[in-house]
């Protein structure tokens, strides 16, 4: 099956029904990043630190990797930083397009797979954005890889993703809010359920094929690329396990 394909189209859809993730900023907001007043998400609620940006973004290369709708890559352009929205969802960079054409900022975007950034050079970017979304690829390893490669020496990647905590749980049930562990890590939506389950509960839902990747992927997958984490935290997810944990991570990772 060809989940980028079924993602794009998702995404298309989600762009459509403004979805959260597909909400592009207001003009105060970019007027206020102009001034230096801003802050974006890499997990569903809690803002990046300051701290894990740059001094200055002024001049600074900077990627928004599988981060197109309008929302991190519009701030960081009105910063003053020379932006790149990558994205395989047209619909999710014409967001960008359109705050960028309505406010009078620069934004250059490309269409393309997360796993592959072939399309750029080695040590390209001072700064990677990446937002809660290498859920919707079947490997990880394969997008810190890449991010390390067209990162320049001391240059910072952040990143947001789920924990894969609860990919253990079986979907029809969390959808009740119910936890019932049914699946073992890691999880994919192309082989951990049935392909009933996966057309009722997931594509009629208007939902991406996602994959529970492992925090030794999404962790150490980081480290053994290269990279040193020094920044973490955690936020809700979003699902029936925010009464009892968080349900997302974010990571700073430095290549040295």
């Amino acid at each position: 099956m060809d989940f980028l394909h079924i993602n794009q189209k998702v995404w298309d859809q989600k762009v459509e029904d403004n979805y959260i993730w597909s909400q592009a900023v207001s003009s105060e907001e970019v007027e206020k990043a102009r001034k230096g007043e801003w802050q974006i998400l890499l997990t569903p609620q809690k803002p990046v630190p300051m701290d894990w940006f740059p001094e200055t973004l002024i001049g600074k290369k900077v990627l928004c990797l599988a981060s197109g709708g309008g929302q991190q890559g519009p701030l960081m352009a009105a910063t003053g930083a020379d932006v790149t929205v990558y994205d395989y969802c047209e619909s999710q960079l014409g967001q960008d397009l359109y705050v960028a054409e309505r406010d009078g900022l620069k934004i250059k975007t490309v269409q393309g797979d997360m796993r592959d950034l072939a399309v750029f050079e080695e040590e390209s970017f001072d700064l990677i954005i990446h937002p809660w979304s290498n859920g919707y690829v079947d490997s990880v390893l394969s997008v810190w890889k890449e991010a390390y490669r067209v990162l320049k020496k001391g240059g910072v990647l952040l990143s947001g993703f789920s924990n894969p905590v609860e990919y253990l749980f079986d979907l029809r049930s969390m959808m009740e809010g119910k936890l019932v562990v049914r699946h073992k890590l890691p999880y994919s939506d192309l082989t951990s359920i049935s392909k009933e389950e996966l057309q009722e509960l997931v594509l009629d839902e208007g939902e991406g094929i996602c994959f529970g990747h492992t925090l030794e992927d999404q962790i150490q997958g980081q480290i053994a690329a290269g990279f040193v984490i020094a920044g973490f935290y955690e936020d809700m997810g979003g699902t029936a396990l925010d009464e009892y944990m968080n349900g997302s991570i974010a990571t700073k990772a430095i290549k040295l």
